[in-house]
């Protein structure tokens, strides 16, 4: 009896517990509901706050654009009008200045190129008394006025007197160093100064002068200014182009870099011609003495000496019991081996003259090839870039013509005179020969005349 009485007391337990629980269950929900609740009301009242703000601004934006836009139709209705007044004015500016406005642009054009003249001529360093007027002029956009046209006149009369003015004066001169220093310097007209250097670049925009890397032949100086006439006049070389030919004068090539331009063909031309020519001084100088040594042996045909006569008339003192065919064979064998010693080195001069311009042909193919070379791989744009191939090219044919040239004058020329000398030895031989023959001739007839008798 008191399990079954303890069984049920704890059976009353549980259910309490768990009717305890549900009530708490249900309780939590209905909070948790009340809070979402508030929590969706707030948020409502938010969005129907941001939907009044964004509707105020939408209002109020919609009121500034008609604004604009009044004010936008109130403009163009008066850039409208504005244009039709332009548009009248100037048409009336156009009847009354008549051909005024021509005479203007006329005035401005003649204004910029003096001003330029004004600026960048040497004219500048002592001729600034109107430059003003003159840069008012080109930057005005109204008639110029008379004092400004008077102004004009009298800058453009100002430059034409310059332009033939002796003007010693001092200007800024920048060396090779970079160095800053006032030197003095003569200016000629509106052509170029003159320093103790010789003429000076002037540069107009920085208001200095630079050393031209070349001056002409016989240029002047400070110091032979100095040296005039008694007129007053001196002679010079002056530039009229204001300094462009004297800075070409730097782009001219010397003949040493001329000769560097054509490679190393180029320089066995200049070689075979060096060669050449010490082959035909040597051989010329060895001929002009055979030839006075031969004349000398002709005066004394009786004392053979070192010569080539000499040697001819040695064989026959030695041949003369010989017969005349002997003699003979012997005389010309003389005569040969004096010739081959005549034109000794005659070949090689002929050989030199004809191999030159074949190799100045050589030398411009050569530079043909790099030419087309530097053409396929930078284009034909720059001409610099193919001047190296070009003056290859043209260089070593033009070395290869003046070494032939010389040569071949040398070869003609040395060989008329050993062809003058053989003739001379030929000409002694068959003389000696035929003395020989009448010698073995006058015994004969000796003998026929006896007999006859």
């Amino acid at each position: 009896m008191k399990l079954r009485t303890l069984s049920i007391a704890m059976l009353s337990v549980t259910m309490s517990l768990h009717v305890f629980a549900a009530d708490s269950l249900v309780g939590s929900a209905q909070t948790e509901q009340r809070q979402q609740a508030q929590h969706n009301a707030q948020r409502e009242a938010g969005f129907k706050q941001t939907q009044q703000e964004l509707q105020t601004l939408k209002n109020k934006l919609q009121a500034e654009r008609e604004q604009l836009q009044t004010q936008t139709d109130e403009l163009t209705e008066q850039f409208s009008q504005n244009e039709d007044n332009l548009a009248r004015l100037e048409e009336q500016l156009r009847l009354e200045s008549g051909s005024l406005g021509e005479v203007f642009g006329v005035v401005r054009q003649n204004a910029k190129e003096l001003q330029s003249e004004i600026h960048q001529s040497v004219t500048k360093i002592d001729n600034q008394q109107h430059a003003s007027t003159v840069d008012d002029i080109v930057d005005a956009k109204s008639l110029p006025s008379m004092k400004q046209l008077t102004g004009l006149w009298k800058a453009f009369e100002e430059q034409i007197s310059a332009s033939g003015e002796f003007s010693r004066t001092e200007i800024k001169f920048v060396d090779g160093q970079g160095q800053i220093s006032q030197v003095p310097a003569e200016r000629i007209g509106s052509f170029g100064l003159i320093t103790d250097q010789g003429y000076v670049d002037w540069k107009g925009e920085k208001d200095e002068a630079q050393r031209f890397a070349k001056q002409p032949e016989d240029g002047p100086t400070l110091s032979s200014l100095s040296a005039l006439d008694d007129d007053g006049i001196v002679n010079m070389v002056v530039d009229p182009s204001r300094g462009v030919m004297i800075d070409q004068l730097s782009l001219t090539p010397s003949l040493t870099e001329r000769l560097q331009a054509g490679g190393v063909v180029g320089k066995i031309i200049l070689g075979l011609l060096l060669i050449g020519l010490i082959i035909a001084v040597v051989r010329g100088s060895s001929l002009a003495i055979a030839r006075q040594k031969i004349g000398a042996q002709l005066k004394n045909p009786q004392q053979p000496g070192d010569n080539p006569l000499g040697r001819v008339l040695g064989v026959y003192n030695k041949e003369q019991n010989q017969t005349v065919e002997a003699l003979e064979l012997r005389l010309l064998e003389a005569v040969v081996d004096e010739q081959s010693s005549l034109e000794k080195g005659l070949s090689m001069l002929k050989l030199l003259a004809a191999l030159a311009p074949m190799l100045g042909l050589l030398g411009t193919v050569t530079g043909m090839i790099e030419t087309f070379q530097v053409i396929t791989q930078f284009g034909n744009g720059d001409p610099k870039v193919m001047a190296g191939g070009i003056s290859m090219a043209l260089i070593t044919t033009v070395l290869g013509l003046v070494a032939a040239m010389p040569l071949l004058l040398a070869h003609n020329f040395l060989s008329s005179q050993a062809e003058h000398i053989r003739n001379i030895l030929e000409k002694q031989g068959i003389g000696l020969v035929a003395e020989q023959a009448e010698k073995e001739l006058k015994p004969s007839m000796n003998s026929a005349v006896g007999n006859a008798a």
